[in-house]
């Protein structure tokens, strides 16, 4: 079973990094919502080169989106009565 969410539409799924396009792209935000995340260190992300190219390797991406997910858990959890 494939666990691995479908990219977005014209996104190659065997490249490593992502430009912060192609990330609001699949997290369905916008493109300053992804610079704001990347530069707060919520999102990893890399700098490459002297002019500042910002690339989001799919690890990250992928390690971030689970970390919202188990938020949402907990958040769940700790709002239900008697949730732990």
């Amino acid at each position: 079973m494939n666990t691995q969410p479908d990219p977005a539409p014209g996104v190659d799924p065997a490249r490593r990094f992502l430009r912060p396009e192609e990330v609001a792209q699949e997290l369905n935000v916008t493109v300053s919502q992804v610079y704001t995340l990347m530069r707060s260190g919520q999102l990893a992300a890399v700098k490459i080169g002297k002019r500042g190219v910002w690339r989001v390797s799919r690890e990250q991406l992928e390690a971030y989106v689970v970390g919202l997910e188990q938020e949402a858990v907990h958040r769940i959890e700790s709002s239900t009565p008697g949730g732990s």
